[in-house]
């Protein structure tokens, strides 16, 4: 029979990692609601710019903008990886990193094809450098609330390297947000700009009562488009930020969930042991006391 004393020394140990995984959870919970209202919002906001887009190429005839055009030779690759600065959020980390490793392998296999990799996050740095991976460009500042003027200062560096002809294509790979139940890893291409036009048909817009508005630009179409074009890209990469860190608390919370229901079970365990361990200890000294009154009989 297991020492009672053993017993209760580990069952103080799981009650108190109960509390340390019950706390993270509420964290986690708490910071999963203001993440998801930012990333609700930048989705929002990243959907209607297409479809000022969409109207602008309606009223300015064909879209034409450097970062929405496809390089004629794809020279260099940037490849830029969201993961996570704390662990215990389960397998969020893994999924980002396998779907970034087969993107990397897939770049490297082409020749001719110069590729550049940069993390967010220390868990993909430590991982890179696991995998003898060497980045060239490393961010620790992003956490639960990416702040835009750190993805903006990022941002411009892209469209500087775009435009300047020494960046041909930049992918993402990061937990992508669907809903509170459901995240996937993926990798998605930011540059050049696809999409961005995507449902242009009419430019009258119907408005809740169906009636058609047409829309005047001004100056004009093309000028709004210079202003227009880079803002989704930084949107965009703004938005794979936000929801990264939104499925970054949704893991964590996940995680501490089953955590907690985990001690919570090996509580109730631990409370049968010792209870069976404390009868027969009792029982045992009953029989000794009983024996010890027989033998002075």
């Amino acid at each position: 029979m297991a020492n009672a004393r053993a017993i209760v020394k580990r069952l103080k140990s799981v009650k108190n990692i109960r509390k340390i995984t019950r706390t993270m959870e509420l964290i986690a919970t708490a910071r999963f609601k203001k993440a998801q209202d930012r990333a609700t919002e930048a989705a929002a906001y990243t959907r209607k710019i297409g479809e000022v887009v969409a109207d602008l190429a309606e009223a300015g005839g064909e879209i034409s903008h450097p970062l929405l055009k496809e390089p004629e030779n794809e020279a260099h690759v940037t490849v830029l990886v969201l993961t996570s600065n704390r662990g215990l959020c389960g397998g969020f980390n893994a999924g980002v990193l396998r779907k970034a490793m087969a993107r990397i392998r897939e770049v490297r296999a082409r020749a001719g094809v110069g590729l550049d990799i940069e993390v967010s996050g220390k868990r993909g740095i430590s991982y890179m450098k696991f995998q003898g991976v060497t980045p060239s460009e490393t961010f620790t500042q992003f956490e639960d609330q990416p702040a835009y003027a750190d993805v903006d200062a990022i941002a411009d560096r892209y469209v500087r390297e775009f435009l300047n002809g020494n960046l041909d294509r930049l992918d993402v790979a990061y937990q992508k947000f669907v809903s509170s139940g459901r995240q996937e890893p993926v990798v998605e291409t930011l540059l050049p700009l696809s999409g961005l036009a995507e449902g242009a048909g009419d430019q009258a817009a119907p408005t809740a009562d169906g009636r058609q508005v047409n829309y005047e630009f001004l100056p004009n179409p093309k000028d709004i488009l210079d202003e227009i074009v880079p803002a989704a890209f930084k949107a965009r990469l703004f938005k794979c930020f936000l929801d990264s860190a939104v499925s970054e608390q949704i893991a964590r919370m996940v995680a501490m969930k089953g955590a907690t229901e985990s001690a919570d079970e090996m509580i109730g365990d631990l409370s049968q042991k010792y209870n069976r361990a404390r009868q027969a200890q009792i029982t045992n000294e009953l029989a000794e006391v009983i024996g010890g009154a027989a033998a002075l009989e």
